[in-house]
């Protein structure tokens, strides 16, 4: 990805793709110990006993990975203005140790702001998929980006 760009660079049904990132054990106890402590996500052998048969990574965890493997490509770098939220957040398979994700993410809506011409709302699905090809999660961010300088001058 590596280019930066401002909201008016995006294109609706543009579709990016990132590199990976592999879940391990120890990743998703240090995310639950200090995010999600609940014991699915905690401990191994009461995992084993839960309805996922297993230790499964916190939906927060892996929403926070696919979130990041997109944001590090650099596109957003030089326009990001942060988000006003995220819609439509879904988990949907659980992610265990050795899964590997890769974050696909569409562009849904450009929307340029009515009332300040600097910036607009570029609306992202986000869908980590994992090595399977399963979507794992999904989320919709709106987020608040500037717009190229010669738009708005």
């Amino acid at each position: 990805m590596n280019q930066h760009r401002y909201l008016d660079d995006f294109a609706v049904g543009e579709t990016f793709i990132s590199g990976g990132i592999t879940f391990t054990e120890s990743d998703i106890i240090d995310f639950a110990m200090n995010f999600d402590p609940q014991p699915f996500h905690l401990d191994t052998e009461a995992a084993a006993h839960s309805l996922y048969g297993g230790l499964i990574a916190s939906g927060l965890h892996t929403v926070s990975v696919c979130f990041r493997l997109f944001i590090q490509g650099g596109l957003l770098a030089k326009c990001s203005m942060g988000s006003p939220g995220i819609d439509e957040m879904r988990w949907l398979v659980p992610v265990r140790p050795g899964d590997t994700l890769h974050s696909k993410v569409e562009v849904i809506e450009v929307k340029p702001s009515s009332k300040r011409p600097d910036r607009g709302i570029l609306r992202l699905k986000y869908a980590a998929i994992n090595q399977h090809g399963e979507t794992v999660s999904s989320f919709i961010v709106n987020h608040l980006v500037k717009r190229s300088i010669s738009t708005t001058s």
